[in-house]
């Protein structure tokens, strides 16, 4: 049985949208970032070159809660940084540490997915911080002519 809440046919795109939480606003933030899918299919790794600096990154340490769109489909997720020592406390970054294991695997599998069609990504896989989103049950679904129609976009 394949344990991955994400159709096999809608592995292969190249971006997800992420949605936060503003840690200021309080209102959703969505953007467009590129991935690449954990070997069991139950997480998605993304690298954030600005690091902790990144505005989408910061809305995740306040509130690790997030959505993920993939392909039309929404799925309910929580986001933890992958192979960063964290302490006691609130949010994203209390917990134990992840593992160098997976944060090779994070680094190496976004650059890779990408690298060939996108030439020079090494100091970005090298420098950038790796965050998994762990996704939870699919929450909705885009009607099949918004599907369509995004095919199109």
């Amino acid at each position: 049985m394949d344990p991955s809440p994400v159709p096999k046919r809608e592995r292969t795109d190249d971006f997800v949208y992420l949605t936060t939480t503003g840690r200021r606003s309080g209102r959703p933030h969505e953007i467009e970032i590129w991935y690449a899918e954990s070997l069991d299919g139950r997480s998605l790794y993304l690298l954030a070159g600005g690091g902790t600096r990144s505005d989408w990154v910061a809305n995740l340490v306040a509130e690790p809660r997030c959505s993920l769109r993939r392909m039309g489909v929404t799925f309910g997720a929580n986001a933890r940084m992958v192979g960063v020592s964290a302490g006691p406390g609130p949010g994203l970054l209390s917990g134990e540490a992840i593992g160098a294991e997976e944060e090779r695997f994070a680094r190496e599998a976004v650059f890779a997915k990408y690298e060939l069609r996108n030439p020079g990504l090494a100091s970005w896989r090298d420098s950038a911080l790796p965050v998994a989103i762990d996704l939870a049950a699919r929450e909705s679904s885009a009607p099949e002519a918004q599907r369509r129609e995004a095919d199109q976009a």
